[in-house]
């Protein structure tokens, strides 16, 4: 009996990494392996928290941190919503949308520059929404079952993110650069002025979804030379450390604002 449910739990963790693409016939089952993989995940998780709280000589420790993690997210969302109404006067996108925030831990790595965290449906993450952290933009999420849910890195093979230049207000397309980790932003405006160290943010999507403006994608790293090209191009450094995740912020638009 015990063998048999390391052999489930084990096999829905395989589900979760190698079912990366959303499949109908398959759907059921991942759902399922979520639910088995992501009930695990969460224990463990507090398991271990709730031993370095203990170690620390903390009691109550455990409750205490993910209240902190809640609250911070919460925050996070208003701060957005906030600097959002404030750079209305400048035609910032979605301007006025609320939005709440869901805290949650990375707790896996997939190929394809994905990454699993600990929360999904159950705490009210659906797809399509921006992931975000302390430093910047994450990326989005791509599915999400009841206790998990994928998010496909901003640095992914096929990442398109709406930029706007944090300075200029100059507006351009922010996709990730195959290998390297690196974004490669590209002006609409090839006459645009643009140097090393400038800000770039999200631009914004209609509804907040999938991504919510003014959230930071990175700095201008290097100015790529084209004479004659259409747009204006330039290497970014991501603002986030994403080979190096944990706490992050799900940002989830309210519908009903």
């Amino acid at each position: 009996m015990r063998r048999a449910f390391v052999l489930l739990v084990l096999a829905s963790g395989v589900l979760l990494v190698v079912v990366d693409r959303t499949v109908t016939p398959l759907a059921p089952v991942r759902m399922a392996g979520s639910a088995v993989y992501g009930t695990l995940q969460n224990t463990i998780g507090a398991v271990s928290r709730s031993v370095g709280g203990w170690i620390g000589g903390s009691a109550g420790g455990e409750r205490r941190v993910r209240e902190l993690e809640a609250e911070n997210a919460r925050l996070r969302a208003a701060l957005l919503v906030a600097e959002r109404s404030a750079t209305a006067s400048g035609g910032a996108a979605a301007v006025g949308v609320a939005a709440v925030g869901v805290a949650a831990h990375v707790v896996g790595f997939g190929r394809g520059r994905q990454v699993s965290i600990d929360a999904g449906a159950d705490a009210g993450v659906v797809r399509d929404v921006t992931v975000l952290n302390a430093d910047g933009l994450v990326g989005k999420v791509t599915w999400a079952g009841p206790s998990t849910a994928t998010v496909s890195l901003v640095t992914g093979a096929g990442s398109s993110v709406g930029a706007r230049m944090a300075g200029s207000g100059e507006l351009g397309l922010v996709t990730g650069v195959p290998g390297d980790g690196t974004l490669r932003l590209s002006l609409f405006d090839p006459n645009a002025p643009l140097k090393v160290g400038d800000r770039v943010v999200t631009l914004g999507s209609e509804g907040g979804r999938p991504y919510v403006a003014g959230v930071p994608i990175g700095t201008v790293a290097a100015i790529e030379q084209a004479p004659g090209a259409a747009t204006r191009t330039a290497l970014v450094r991501p603002a986030a450390r994403l080979s190096a995740l944990d706490l992050v912020t799900v940002i989830l638009p309210e519908p009903d604002r």
